[in-house]
């Protein structure tokens, strides 16, 4: 089963900003309703909303707390339906900056939960929330966001990176489960994007090494990514789940 965009209603965590932003603005050109969630970043979220226009609200929530997750929906459900796709981009306080990096040697256990508090226990709310609505339509699209530090660790922020990690093996382990019930669930991992509140401590040397990197020889913008993620959402990708499309402009292979 397939849905055009602009039938959908699309929740993206994370959304008052960033690369969130970027994703909740695709969707919204495409003629989708788009629910902004935010957590903190309420100014950028209403800002957004009054730009994308009436087929867009701002809802908060954090998507850490349970109890929160399933309010969010229940609002979404209540402002345009039962969602029909859910963009989990929503990141832990975070900045780009190797320097700056908690190395392996001072690195704290509360580091990492802060991350997987949030990409994984964030994305099993999520799932667990929007998995009745989707059941019952026999369609959903589940799109988690990663990052192809997994993959080329060239900076090693590890508490970053071991989150990411382990939201790749949910994708594929709930795509497996949800599949039967007409469910994907796909992520899109993008390299450093230029630029993003999170890219804005990267120093331009960075960017400049990334760029004359990859074969396209530019730094990937959050609006190119945001692209990827209406592929996954779209009728063109109905026959794929499971999979993790990396968007940045070529510098990693596969």
């Amino acid at each position: 089963m397939s849905m055009p965009l602009s039938k959908q209603i699309v929740l993206v965590t994370g959304a008052g900003r960033g690369f969130g932003a970027a994703i909740a603005a695709a969707f919204a050109r495409e003629g989708a309703r788009v629910a902004i969630n935010y957590r903190n970043s309420r100014e950028g979220a209403e800002t957004l909303a009054a730009e994308l226009g009436e087929h867009s609200r701002t809802f908060q929530a954090d998507i850490r707390d349970k109890d929160e997750v399933t309010r969010l929906v229940a609002d979404v459900t209540s402002a345009f339906g039962a969602p029909t796709t859910v963009v989990h981009n929503a990141l832990a306080d975070f900045t780009f900056n190797g320097d700056a990096r908690p190395k392996l040697d001072t690195l704290s256990w509360e580091e990492m939960t802060a991350h997987l508090e949030t990409a994984l226990k964030g994305a099993l709310n999520l799932i667990q929330a929007v998995r009745p609505g989707m059941e019952k339509a026999g369609f959903g699209r589940v799109i988690t966001i990663g990052t192809n530090l997994v993959q080329n660790p060239v900076v090693p922020y590890h508490d970053y990176t071991a989150a990411k990690g382990a939201l790749l093996a949910l994708t594929r382990t709930a795509a497996a489960e949800l599949g039967p019930l007409g469910i994907t669930v796909n992520m899109v991992s993008g390299g450093l994007l230029r630029t993003t509140d999170a890219s804005s401590a990267t120093p331009q040397a960075v960017f400049d090494l990334i760029a004359d990197s990859t074969p396209l020889r530019k730094v990937t913008t959050p609006e190119e990514a945001a692209d990827a993620v209406l592929f996954f959402a779209s009728p063109w990708a109905r026959a794929v789940t499971g999979q993790n499309l990396i968007v940045d402009g070529g510098l990693v292979f596969g």
